[in-house]
């Protein structure tokens, strides 16, 4: 089975409301999508091509490579649709295999179970082929396959990122209460940045908000961070191809990018850990980390952007206090920030209203679980208060 240069379905997954960002990034890399959903995409290529998607897009969390659809009333059904594939052509009989699964299925009371059956088609055929079991267990560092089965209709895929896209790799120290890099890249492209103008960030904690506003400004994609992929531990894995692939993401890195990028947080630890992060990236020297009052960020003249990511009182922070900061950011943006866009990301629309300013805009996002927004602020000389 050939599924390098074999053209089929692939979905393409990312956190909801990241979708529209995904689908521009993917556009932009030369691809067709054949339809948009709420959480990915679809389009028609090769694993091959699934090399090149893994390595670019900042927006995404998985790429899926569709084997075959089929019908599957009940586990014995799947069993047997799944022992129909050659998979001895594509995992090898030594290696190792894990799978994940999205399951609806009134057979089936626990996605455990669609996993377990799905493991044992796929060593038996390989037994019954090799000689041999492959192993096979929950880690996701070797090759995977995705499940997904509702009602009676089933499709399985070669996942060919494994451990998720979303994470970037660079952020080796986390901090407290950290915005996925996936969803922070999206927060980037959903402001009014030219990439150019400059980029604060207020409170920016463990950075990676800066960071990655400093990864689009440089074009450098999350491929540059990361050597183990699943599509590596599929049979017929060339690796010229993988390192090709990653040549040209050197190559096209903007080493003269002149964006002015400045990230301040009153921690100091948060401000050692962004600045850690920020080196593992290669954006160091591009970004101006202090430590400071937010009320004292330094601000560029002209045009520009200001993005606050401030705590919303659900896991970190007291409500009454926070209440007073979201009324002080208000108060920075009005005096400090005319004639540039201000943006508050925030999971507590109560707080948001204390920051009192007109909002021009709400871009939609989920944090985890939780409903989130990203308020946009004109601030003009004289911006009035007003609830947003």
């Amino acid at each position: 089975m050939e599924v390098f240069n074999t053209p089929s379905k692939i979905i393409i997954t990312c956190n909801r409301r990241l979708s529209s960002y995904l689908q521009a990034e993917v556009r932009q890399l030369g691809f067709d999508i054949k339809r948009g959903f709420a959480t990915g995409v679809e389009l028609f290529a090769t694993v091959s091509d699934c090399i090149r998607l893994n390595l670019n897009l900042h927006c995404a969390s998985q790429v899926l490579y569709s084997l075959a659809t089929f019908r599957a009333r009940n586990p014995e059904e799947l069993y047997e649709a799944l022992s129909r594939i050659a998979w001895e052509e594509l995992i090898a009989f030594d290696g190792y295999v894990s799978v994940t699964s999205n399951v609806n299925n009134p057979t089936i009371t626990t996605p455990l179970f669609a996993n377990l059956k799905v493991k044992d088609a796929i060593a038996d055929r390989i037994k019954a082929k090799k000689g041999l079991r492959p192993d096979s267990g929950p880690d996701q560092h070797k090759a995977v396959v995705h499940l997904y089965w509702q009602d009676d209709q089933a499709e399985v895929f070669l996942d060919t990122s494994g451990e998720t896209l979303a994470k970037h790799g660079y952020r080796k120290h986390p901090g407290k209460a950290p915005m996925l890099e996936a969803l922070a890249a999206g927060v980037v492209y959903a402001t009014k940045w030219d990439g150019q103008s400059p980029f604060v960030n207020p409170m920016c904690g463990s950075g990676t908000l800066a960071i990655e506003a400093a990864l689009i400004a440089t074009n450098r994609k999350p491929g540059l961070f990361r050597m183990n992929y699943a599509f590596m531990h599929i049979l017929g894995y060339d690796e010229q191809v993988f390192f090709a692939e990653r040549r040209r993401l050197k190559e096209q890195v903007n080493k003269k990018a002149a964006a002015t990028i400045i990230a301040t947080d009153l921690s100091r630890e948060a401000v050692e850990i962004a600045r850690a992060n920020a080196k593992t990236a290669g954006v160091d020297q591009l970004i101006d980390f202090q430590v400071c009052d937010f009320a004292d960020t330094p601000f560029p003249e002209g045009p520009g952007v200001v993005v606050f990511n401030p705590e919303y009182g659900e896991r970190m922070g007291v409500h009454t206090k926070l209440e007073a900061t979201y009324a002080r950011i208000g108060d920075f943006l009005k005096q400090r920030c005319a004639g540039k866009h201000g943006y508050v990301f925030t999971g507590n629309p109560d707080l948001a209203k204390k920051i009192g300013l007109h909002t021009s805009r709400r871009v939609e996002f989920y944090n985890g679980k939780l409903d989130c927004r990203l308020l946009e602020y004109e601030i003009y000389e004289g911006s009035r208060r007003a609830h947003p």
